[in-house]
């Protein structure tokens, strides 16, 4: 890298925060394509927003990109049939604690696509959005909100700023440094499709500096001929937990602050995770929609931890399974990382969604005991929100809604850096959750 200098620095310094081990064990660990399982379970609901309504019944032949699900709701987004076989079932299941419905599809092994799939061109706003909800395309980080959603913004608002989100800060997940290393073209296309149809001065790839070999690729795709007009930018984050956050990404990256109940776009920005930005490159150019996810799969319970590439709707067990199994009986298994992801109870009923990151799963460990604050205040000084976490969980014990108040529990992202940190190890986190739903509760 002969100019190394041009890679930017963060405008701002982001508070609070956690330093945390990294664990990325699966950095380089190249992408594994798992073959097709005998059985996919794909749910009508796989965004943030509301579930699609189910087109197809058992007996039904699907290919891989065949429609299976879709809505004229606004924040949904069409599922498709990620294998080749027959519906041979369709049930409910529970998708965030709600009950959706869920194509039972199995597999013919033969992965054969739908005969509709042809590539696409997009050349404006409007056609750019259109294509990522045709495509089912979601946020692939983790948050799973509608990327035609954040792509299809009013006319009289400004942007001036897509930033490229390939911080990844969560330890053991490398799935999106395997995007960058394996599939920098991807992002590149999707970067130039990006500018070619927003009206916007600059891409920002922002990515943390444990990443080191990434930074350089994506360097690569940053500079020359590449990028003529000098509108690609590389930043180069400090590696700290939750710098990937949302609202702590755009503050790094443009010092700007966004304001409680407001979106990116109000303050000029719109934020896409860097496989998100690769899979937008991939449906124009093949027209086939988001049917797989790239996953890591670690912890000291599995025996051969792997970045895998699986069909959208495979179960854990299959995914556990391919990696060697268990190395001993695991007393968690999460769906994302280890900070904000979702504990599974039942590997056999969960499958992988267009937003699942992560299988992670872990050994019994010694469970430290819960003991009283001791007032140190170490929660409030590592809250990224510049919340007082040991305030709103005394409101949430007692009940005191009124209190709860004047501590703004619905700003509190849910990192976790307050129960990480905290010498007591208070479950501040479910506190703040909780806090929440009393608010919601008091309206």
């Amino acid at each position: 890298m002969d100019e190394i200098e041009k890679i930017l620095l963060p405008v701002k310094k982001v508070p609070g925060g956690a330093e945390l081990d990294h664990k990325k064990n699966t950095a380089e660990s190249k992408s594994e394509m798992m073959p097709a399982p005998g059985e996919v379970v794909i749910p009508m609901l796989q965004n943030i927003g509301v579930p699609c309504k189910i087109l197809v019944k058992a007996g039904d032949k699907v290919e891989v990109g065949t429609k299976i699900g879709d809505t004229d709701e606004f924040l949904a987004c069409p599922v498709y049939s990620s294998v080749s076989g027959t519906v041979k079932d369709v049930i409910k299941m529970k998708v965030s604690g709600r009950d959706v419905d869920a194509a039972v599809i199995e597999s013919d092994g033969q992965m054969s696509l739908a005969d509709d799939i042809s590539p696409k061109s997009v050349s404006n706003k409007k056609e750019l959005a259109d294509a990522c909800r045709q495509a089912g395309i979601v946020g692939l980080g983790g948050a799973g909100f509608p990327t035609f959603v954040k792509i299809a913004v009013k006319d009289d608002v400004r942007i001036d700023t897509v930033i490229v989100n390939g911080a990844e800060c969560e330890p053991y997940i490398t799935s999106d440094y395997r995007c960058a290393m394996e599939d920098s073209l991807d992002v590149l296309g999707g970067i130039k499709i990006l500018l070619e149809c927003l009206d916007i001065d600059r891409v920002v790839l922002a990515i943390e500096n444990n990443k080191k070999p990434a930074i350089e690729k994506l360097y690569q795709i940053a500079t020359g001929e590449n990028d003529p007009d000098d509108r690609i930018k590389v930043m180069e984050l400090k590696s700290k937990y939750p710098q990937g956050a949302e609202k702590q990404l755009i503050y790094s990256v443009t010092g700007r602050k966004v304001p409680n109940g407001k979106l990116p776009s109000d303050v000029g920005c719109i934020i896409l995770n860097i496989s998100t930005v690769a899979s937008i490159y991939r449906y124009i150019r093949t027209g086939i929609p988001l049917v797989s996810r790239r996953v890591t799969v670690d912890g000291n319970a599995i025996k051969k931890p792997k970045n895998l590439i699986v069909p959208i709707g495979t179960k854990v067990r299959d995914i556990v399974n391919y990696c060697g199994g268990f190395t001993d009986e695991p007393e968690k298994i999460l769906m994302g990382g280890p900070m904000m992801g979702r504990a599974v109870a039942d590997i056999d009923n969960e499958v992988i969604l267009k937003q699942s990151n992560a299988v992670l799963a872990f050994l019994p460990e010694k469970i430290k005991d819960v003991t009283p604050c001791i007032r140190c205040s170490r929660c409030a000084s590592r809250c990224p929100m510049k919340l007082y976490p040991m305030k709103i969980a005394a409101a949430v014990n007692t009940g005191d809604v009124e209190t709860l108040k004047n501590y703004h529990p619905e700003c509190c992202i849910e990192c976790g850096s307050c129960a990480y940190i905290c010498p007591a190890n208070r479950p501040l986190t479910q506190a703040c959750r909780i806090g929440k739903k009393m608010l919601r509760g008091a309206k």
